[in-house]
């Protein structure tokens, strides 16, 4: 049986396969989880917010119904307790309520407002820094869990590797996915130069123009310990591409080193070296260089509370705010010192 072509072949291919995906999710299915998902990402397109609000509150009433009957009747409900507490948390909300993104600049810095991700599981981002290795646990929360079969953009064969293509569930990047390689292995959140060379290859192979592909090591913002990248297309390049830094060759200093690789061996050999320091570090791969930032724990005393969930895409220079107060008085100038912070 011949496998399904990738996604990644054209700009075309991914923007429909990622929408047209979402709108068979919806028909499809009627879980939470699904609903959850399907609302988030429209949330991140205007396109998608119009072609899907109608049937995502038709859809939220009907779960909202089934819900408070089961309960009624003293059942228990048939779906994971992270899925329920975020539609109880949307319910409240109320579903006229929930809006689309809305996004402005502060200075050079992208800044989103987006209340959706603000009710995201915790999972492993908030947990207690040791090591950048820890052994993959099959109990855990990972990308092979039976109920995550519905929320898989794509599968088959990329760059050589067996690959699963996930929608993120809380996305804060535009056609933000979970890519997972060779997933059946069960690797743990480490990186290793095989899989780094292949998050290379396929930057600069892809027929996307703009693919960027983000990395959080354990300690860094990683959530699931599954070894995984989240894959990526801005409309416009992460302010950390910008010429006007000095790590691209411009004379702005960025507000935390941060290093540019045009070589997938010599990013190697500093990815190595941070390896064996236990230093947590956040990558962007794009179609010639990746840029790597190394950095103190999320756990760390120095970093605020708002600040310790932080990962590639805030290192980046693009913040996801979740109060309205917050995204409208949030100035480059306190945004710098949070990043500042950062520095080992």
């Amino acid at each position: 049986m011949s496998l399904p072509p990738s996604p990644f072949t054209s700009s075309a291919a991914l923007e429909q396969g990622f929408a047209g995906g979402l709108v068979q999710m919806l028909e499809n299915h009627t879980g939470l989880g699904v609903h959850i998902l399907v609302l988030a990402n429209a949330a991140f397109d205007a396109g998608l917010w119009a072609r899907l609000s109608p049937a995502l509150a038709a859809h939220h009433a009907k779960l909202a119904a089934a819900i408070a009957d089961t309960l009624r009747r003293g059942h228990t409900l048939d779906e994971p307790d992270d899925d329920v507490l975020v539609f109880l948390k949307l319910h409240a909300i109320g579903p006229e309520h929930v809006k689309r993104l809305e996004s402005r600049r502060a200075g050079p810095w992208d800044v989103m407002f987006n209340p959706i991700r603000a009710l995201r599981p915790p999972r492993t981002s908030g947990m207690k820094f040791e090591s950048l290795l820890r052994p993959f646990d099959p109990a855990g929360f990972h990308f092979n869990k039976p109920f995550l079969a519905k929320e898989i953009l794509w599968e088959g064969e990329l760059a050589g590797k067996p690959t699963r293509l996930l929608y993120n569930k809380f996305p804060f990047a535009r056609l933000h996915g979970l890519l997972a390689p060779e997933p059946a292995r069960e690797l743990p959140q480490c990186l290793t130069p095989e899989l780094h060379g292949w998050a290379w290859d396929l930057c600069a192979e892809s027929g996307v123009p703009g693919l960027c592909l983000g990395y959080n090591s354990l300690g860094a913002g990683a959530s699931v310990n599954h070894l995984h990248f989240q894959s990526f297309v801005p409309a416009s390049p992460p302010p950390m591409l910008d010429d006007s830094f000095a790590h691209n060759g411009g004379a702005r200093p960025y507000p935390l080193p941060c290093q540019r690789f045009t070589d997938p061996a010599e990013a190697w050999f500093e990815l190595d070296r941070l390896h064996q320091h236990n230093t947590p570090y956040n990558l962007i791969y794009s179609s010639d260089c990746v840029h790597l930032v190394a950095r103190v724990p999320q756990d760390s005393a120095k970093l605020s509370s708002q600040s310790r969930g932080y990962g590639w895409s805030e290192m980046a220079g693009a913040l996801t705010l979740f109060s309205r107060d917050a995204f409208e008085g949030l100035s480059a100038a306190e945004f710098e010192m949070q990043l500042a912070s950062f520095a080992t």
